[in-house]
């Protein structure tokens, strides 16, 4: 790593100069931001501790919530401090490990949606075999297996980074640490590590949601031979996680799947899916899911009661 022996601190530009405009985005998204870690933390918690909430759906469920938390927290917080700070600045080691972070928890939730999307599919492809294909041993190692994905895809973005070099220029022109704003302060030519960039996050954005598309198409053919109220049941189960899947995956593939600009419209293509889509995710889920709300209520209602007491 003698590339640290150049440049040791990077300047953050941020998403707008504009000191008004950046104490109103700072009003907006630290809202946005708790929002996010009480709604996904309050899925966690009901999910641990309500029995009828025991099935896989909602064991995968909770360690997608968990993953939004800690995925929103590797860029958010250190986003919405700089809003109110006159200088932005981020030490290189910092840079690398917020790339690994965010990389890492993106990636484990990519694989998370996969895995939702098998279990759905089995849910309705195989209801008699489902208990069997699912059980918690298989649901154990699915989580763990996403978790590794994640692992080994982010030190291959970490293996990139480490063949950058840099001489001078430390303005990075976004507000957070990623692999394509980095590229523009490499002294050297940085065009095969953007290839690289491309097949590990672009290629692989592209083929996992291109794979629960065809999952999603071959459950939309099956329900074909399910009733009426079998169908409604079944596209009512899926349409969250439809929701959430289209939710991550657009701006994603919009911004890796492309040649890197610096246009504002990137950074506010980023600011949906790093600060608003993890805030959706346990509305989505929650709205559309009675047992998730019922749970919920109870929990509440436990609360109170020990509270009265």
């Amino acid at each position: 790593m003698a590339w640290m022996n150049n440049v040791t601190e990077l300047i953050i530009m941020g998403l707008f100069q504009d000191p008004e405009v950046q104490r109103v985005c700072f009003v907006v998204f630290l809202p946005v931001y708790l929002a996010t870690v009480l709604g996904n933390g309050l899925i966690v918690l009901t999910v641990s501790v309500s029995e009828s909430l025991s099935s896989p759906m909602y064991f995968f469920l909770s360690h997608l919530s968990l993953v939004e938390i800690t995925y929103s927290s590797t860029v958010v917080p250190k986003f919405i401090t700089d809003l109110l700070a006159k200088t932005k600045t981020i030490s290189l080691e910092g840079c690398v490990a917020q790339i690994f972070f965010f990389h890492f928890f993106g990636v484990t939730e990519i694989f998370l949606l996969t895995v939702m999307a098998y279990d759905c599919y089995v849910a309705i492809c195989k209801p008699l075999h489902y208990t069997t294909i699912m059980s918690r041993p298989v649901c154990h190692h699915l989580v763990a297996g996403s978790w590794l994905g994640g692992f080994f895809h982010s030190m291959v973005q970490i293996i990139v980074t480490l063949q950058l070099f840099f001489c001078g220029p430390n303005v990075i022109d976004h507000y957070f640490c990623d692999l394509h704003p980095l590229f523009k302060l490499s002294c050297a030519d940085a065009s095969v590590e953007g290839v690289m960039v491309f097949g590990n996050s672009g290629l692989f954005s592209i083929f996992s949601f291109l794979l629960l598309v065809s999952s999603y198409i071959i459950i939309l053919v099956s329900l074909r031979k399910h009733s009426a109220e079998g169908r409604r049941k079944a596209l009512s189960t899926c349409a969250s996680h439809i929701t959430v899947v289209l939710l991550f995956f657009g701006p994603a593939i919009f911004l890796y799947m492309r040649p890197p600009s610096t246009f504002t419209e990137d950074k506010l293509v980023a600011v949906f899916y790093t600060v608003v889509t993890p805030m959706l995710n346990p509305i989505i889920y929650t709205l559309r899911n009675a047992e998730v709300k019922n749970a919920m209520r109870k929990l509440w209602g436990k609360k109170v009661n020990s509270r009265m007491e």
